[in-house]
């Protein structure tokens, strides 16, 4: 296959470059699953009333998969297939629309000063609320859909605001001044330094921001006004019928989408940064 030796070759140097990363990630993984089934065939044996609360390793991992095989406890023709489509749409459309809202935003208050003096109060004054204290509201005003979207809007939002308003104020002011005296016009100024130099800022409030909105997610998708999809709903739902090992599969399904969705916004980061020339 054309190309495979180059990128086999990639790999190889990634893994050897960071070998001793990986063997102490392994590690520490390792410890944490023995000392898990440990607590939970203690539990177990000794007849504790937190046994069906901690199952093990095995149980969670079968559960695992299961539950992308099999129907999700008490909804028919229902999988986590169909709970992940849910809750990913949703994540897509409230951090899409952050982005829309934050950066243009960011980019204003932290060029101007009077819109700085302007917006600060009021970032000041709603930043320190927290998401999930809107769920109620955002449910029963915009339902099912629209609602959650919402919650993971204001998880995302503040993140990628205040980074990118820390980015635009700390950018080099003599790269700037080089700019405009080799003639270089606002407009380019801004494309070509300000951007630039604000792209790991604000690519550091999307990494923030997409975990806060995945916790934002679960929890909105938690209340039974929700209308009963998304991994959050899965989390419930399987705690609700005794099925605490497809409860802890659930969450090992949140933090993989994160790790994956963390990934996909490194890669796009790399991608941006190699197209305006900082690598």
């Amino acid at each position: 296959m054309p190309g495979s030796p180059a990128v086999l070759a990639k790999v190889k140097n990634a893994v050897t470059a960071n070998w001793a990363r990986l063997v102490l990630g392994l590690v520490s993984v390792s410890i944490f699953i023995a000392s898990w089934a440990l607590i939970s065939v203690y539990l177990s044996e000794s007849g504790s009333s937190l046994s069906p609360y901690v199952p093990g390793p095995l149980s969670v991992a079968d559960a695992f998969v299961s539950s992308f095989v099999d129907s999700v406890p008490g909804l028919a023709d229902t999988t986590m297939w169909d709970m992940i489509s849910s809750s990913l749409i949703r994540v897509f459309w409230g951090f899409l629309l952050a982005m829309l809202v934050a950066l243009p935003m960011g980019l204003a208050m932290g060029s101007f000063r009077v819109l700085d003096s302007m917006g600060k109060p009021l970032v000041e004054m709603f930043r320190p609320i927290p998401p999930l204290a809107w769920v109620p509201i955002f449910l029963m005003v915009f339902k099912s859909f629209w609602g959650p979207i919402g919650i993971v809007f204001l998880g995302v939002f503040f993140p990628i605001l205040l980074n990118v308003i820390f980015g635009v104020k700390n950018v080099d002011q003599r790269l700037v001044d080089a700019a405009r005296t080799l003639g270089a016009k606002r407009m380019t100024v801004f494309t070509k330094v300000v951007m630039p130099s604000i792209v790991p800022y604000m690519m550091t409030g999307i990494k923030v921001g997409l975990g806060v909105g995945w916790m934002c997610i679960v929890a909105a998708e938690m209340m039974p006004i929700q209308g009963g999809t998304g991994v959050g709903y899965y989390i419930w739902l399987s705690a609700d019928y005794g099925r605490y090992d497809f409860t802890y599969a659930t969450m090992l399904v949140i933090g993989l989408l994160s790790i994956l969705t963390t990934g996909v916004a490194e890669m796009i980061e790399k991608r941006v940064s190699r197209w305006m020339g900082m690598r």
